[in-house]
């Protein structure tokens, strides 16, 4: 059915599954067509398929990324929704109604164990995805490079029989037939921009489905906390939080005037921008110009934030002009040759031989 994606990837983070009670497995139970069945007390002891008459769609086959903490804090959850991948694998529906059957038997023709082991995480007792540390430490030439750390770090299937089984010809499978992610988003306290866990999560999928499938492959976030839960594409939800915070003449000044830990919550939106420069081509020019202009090119917040924390102002310069080198923003010399300055600058500071005493 052209009408629906064959594969979705659905985020699977611990803290906001608790906060939520649950509604990212709500969103992966309605793509199956499924429906949770509860004893007594209201504990959950299995995931029943709906008939396709009631879901009213095809069943749509997930691949589910675990967070290190919903890998470690849900054992019982991910064994029962391994329980409904298989019972969906084996159910006697037509293909085109249920691809999760259809892509089982495409990979039991390969020979392939485990075909229906559809929740993949980082090694056991093992925690990230690793693309943040190669983002902060700019130890990266290439997209693909980033797209590779992330996959090779969640190739590990967890489930009733899978602790932490590699399974990389599944995960491969999966991502080439994956055109489309979702997350959702429980709190207005850190959203996409703000810290460094999105993009190395949700931007490494994304760019290692964009790999396999030799195409863009679409994000969307629901906002739970919000009245709108419409899912919004990830270009627009970063493009509305630039605005909203690091672009905010209030924002910005509020962060400066907390002095050494306002000007490291800067620094981090800055390393995270190019994160999303990295993962999902994020390279709208006004954004990178806006900043510019609001923390270095700003001679008196330039001297607030460098007098603040020196090595976070570094940081916030040296992002700028790692965007440039990496041809995520394209500025005039005059601007580069400024930063370039202010750079050297806080550096001398951090080495304390400043020329500002």
């Amino acid at each position: 059915n052209d009408n629906y994606p064959e594969t979705v990837a659905v985020m699977l983070w611990g803290l906001d599954a608790i906060k939520t009670r649950g509604e990212s497995i709500g969103i992966l139970l309605e793509l199956v067509g499924a429906e949770p069945v509860k004893e007594g007390t209201g504990r959950i002891v299995r995931y029943e398929l709906k008939t396709l008459a009631e879901v009213g769609h095809p069943r749509i086959d997930i691949l589910g990324n675990l967070s290190g903490i919903f890998r470690d804090s849900f054992v019982n959850i991910i064994e029962l929704l391994d329980d409904l991948f298989q019972r969906a694998a084996t159910a006697d529906e037509p293909v085109e109604q249920n691809f999760i059957r259809k892509h089982a038997l495409a990979l039991q023709a390969q020979g392939i164990e485990n075909i229906s082991a559809r929740l993949f995480s980082n090694p056991a007792g093992d925690f990230g995805s690793l693309v943040n540390d190669r983002v902060v430490d700019s130890n990266w030439e290439s997209a693909d490079e980033l797209g590779d750390t992330w996959q090779g770090r969640n190739v590990f299937s967890y489930g009733r029989q899978d602790k932490g089984q590699a399974r990389p010809e599944i995960l491969q499978e999966l991502l080439k037939g994956c055109d489309r992610i979702v997350q959702e988003i429980d709190s207005v306290e850190y959203g996409l921009t703000d810290i460094q866990e999105y993009y190395a999560n949700t931007g490494g999928l994304k760019l290692a489905a964009e790999k396999q499938r030799g195409k863009k492959v679409s994000a969307s976030f629901v906002e739970s906390f919000s009245k709108d839960t419409t899912p919004r594409k990830l270009e627009d939800l970063l493009r509305m939080e630039y605005r909203t915070k690091l672009l905010n003449p209030k924002w910005a000044e509020a962060m400066a005037n907390q002095g050494s830990g306002g000007a490291y919550e800067i620094s981090q939106r800055m390393t995270a921008l190019i994160g999303w420069g990295g993962t999902a081509n994020f390279a709208d020019n006004w954004v990178y110009d806006g900043a510019a202009e609001t923390y270095a090119l700003d001679a008196e917040m330039a001297q607030k934030l460098r007098e603040a924390n020196p090595e976070a102002f570094r940081n916030i310069i040296g992002r700028m002009l790692e965007a440039n080198g990496r041809g995520l923003w394209e500025a005039d010399e005059e601007k580069l040759q400024k930063l370039r300055e202010l750079y050297d600058v806080a550096d001398e500071k951090i080495e304390g031989v400043s020329r500002f005493g």
